[in-house]
């Protein structure tokens, strides 16, 4: 029987509350992107969400992690790149992240109304972190097989 230590719980927290912040932020910034731009093309709506996020990055979420941009890679992939500003590459457990986060956000494309464009569309969502030096640290991405 293992005792989990109380830094460790913190930092859990911290990496589960700086998720539900990313995903707050995503679902707001997509629902925008859907009432505001009604253009039929999705590669040209994709291409201007990025310009959109872009145009505002970097930006703290909280005090943990920077959305530092998005990439739309054709007309069905959408990805955003984080820093997590206070972490290292070998701090960050991702089990942790496979475990309470990533269904999270697996949940919050599969049935949030504001992701509904997406889902119709049928575009990958990829999330991408990096640590603080700029290693890349993982990937957790939402396809259409998913939801």
């Amino acid at each position: 029987m293992s005792m989990e230590k109380p830094v460790e719980s913190t930092k859990r927290k911290k990496l589960i509350q700086f998720a539900s912040f990313a995903i707050t932020f995503v679902i707001t910034f997509f629902a925008v992107q859907y009432f505001f731009f009604g253009n039929n093309n999705v590669e040209e709506q994709l291409k201007a969400a990025e310009k959109q996020v872009n145009a505002v990055t970097p930006k703290m979420i909280d005090g943990y992690s920077r959305l530092d941009s998005a990439s739309a890679v054709g007309d069905r992939i959408f990805k955003y790149h984080y820093t997590l500003v206070e972490y290292s590459r070998e701090q960050v457990n991702v089990d942790t992240v496979n475990k309470y986060i990533r269904p999270g956000i697996i949940e919050n494309v599969k049935t949030s109304p504001d992701m509904k464009y997406f889902r119709d569309h049928e575009i990958t969502m990829s999330y991408n972190y990096y640590d603080k030096e700029g290693e890349f640290v993982m990937t957790i991405e939402v396809t259409p097989e998913m939801y």
